[in-house]
């Protein structure tokens, strides 16, 4: 059994803990207010983001960041990416203690992934920091659907050992020292999610999608491989496979977000109207950032960017894309 502290009570924190206890280890739950911490302590669920999913007796839910850290093995954050570096600040994580961020989304102003904030913030050797990522829709895994994931990790052992802490029942981790690529995968998904939610809230069909997710998948490799990532990452579950889930589920929050856009709602009033946060909405601007510094062409991220800045519309976004001129579909 292997103490873990889940740095975040959201839906995706919340599944993962259940993941954990599934495993058989004894978790933590930190939540950031102290009445939803209350909340799951008192009925064993988590009423504002899976209210219908009963949790195991193994995870303890706490409000207080130092008694969730206290001991703890493995520590699992859980933050939007937005809100990692802030939050990190506030908190003294145990010596020793292997690290794993499930956020997915590059940080605006430093254009820095995830484990690269860990590393910064912390100053905790980068080779014990992994992430988790794949399909990873909480609610399906909440239900205990089966599901495959990466646990990615520098170094090989330390992403074995993360692989064996969150493999339980119906939760299949796979190992990748790709962490580069498997957080870039991560992020941009989320881009490309945004822009296949616009066009299915423009009403197109089937077609418009596997265009989106396929030419998405292609923009996504380009930018990895110029960043020096394992090109075989992009074809496995870090790369496609979260890309057909997010982009393709109704329980996806980006994918819904750009539907509320592509229905005519601007950025305010679609984020009024979603229950968490899609991350994708303030990663476009870093994604299309990291494009320009390495000179890799992103069409789609770069319309999603204009659009979630004001500075065009889905239906507008759509017609540039469509009237770039044509070209090999390797390019």
């Amino acid at each position: 059994m292997t103490r873990v502290a889940v740095m975040g009570a959201g839906s995706w924190g919340t599944a993962f803990a259940l993941v954990l206890a599934d495993a058989g280890h004894d978790v933590r739950l930190w939540a950031r207010r102290p009445e939803l911490a209350e909340a799951v302590r008192r009925t064993r669920r988590n009423p504002d983001y899976l209210p219908d999913i009963a949790l195991p007796p193994g995870i303890r839910a706490t409000a207080d960041p130092a008694d969730a850290l206290d001991g703890a093995e493995v520590v699992v954050l859980a933050v939007p990416s937005q809100r990692l570096r802030e939050t990190l600040r506030d908190w003294r994580l145990p010596e020793g203690c292997l690290v794993v961020s499930l956020a997915k989304g590059i940080e605006v102003g430093t254009d820095l992934r995830m484990s690269q904030v860990v590393a910064e913030v912390t100053g905790i050797d980068p080779d014990r920091i992994g992430i988790v990522t794949g399909p990873n829709l909480a609610r399906e895994i909440a239900e205990r659907q089966p599901a495959a994931a990466v646990v990615a990790a520098s170094r090989g052992d330390v992403a074995r050992r993360l692989q064996a802490v969150c493999h339980s029942p119906t939760f299949r981790p796979y190992t990748n020292t790709d962490v580069l690529g498997c957080e870039l995968a991560g992020a941009t998904k989320n881009v490309i999610a945004l822009a296949v939610g616009m066009g299915t809230g423009l009403g197109y069909g089937a077609n418009a999608v596997a265009s989106v997710i396929t030419r998405g998948l292609a923009e996504t490799a380009r930018l990895g491989e110029a960043l020096g990532a394992d090109p075989h990452t992009f074809a496995g579950l870090a790369g496609l496979g979260d890309l057909v889930a997010t982009c393709s589920s109704p329980l996806s929050r980006n994918r819904t977000f750009g539907e509320h856009l592509g229905r005519g709602l601007d950025v305010a009033e679609a984020t009024a109207r979603s229950l968490g946060v899609a991350e994708g909405v303030q990663s476009a601007e870093s994604v299309a950032d990291l494009g320009r510094r390495t000179g890799v062409d992103l069409p789609i991220v770069e319309g999603v960017r204009r659009v979630v800045r004001g500075e065009t519309t889905p239906p507008e976004a759509i017609r540039d894309l469509l009237a770039r001129d044509p070209k090999p579909e390797r390019a």
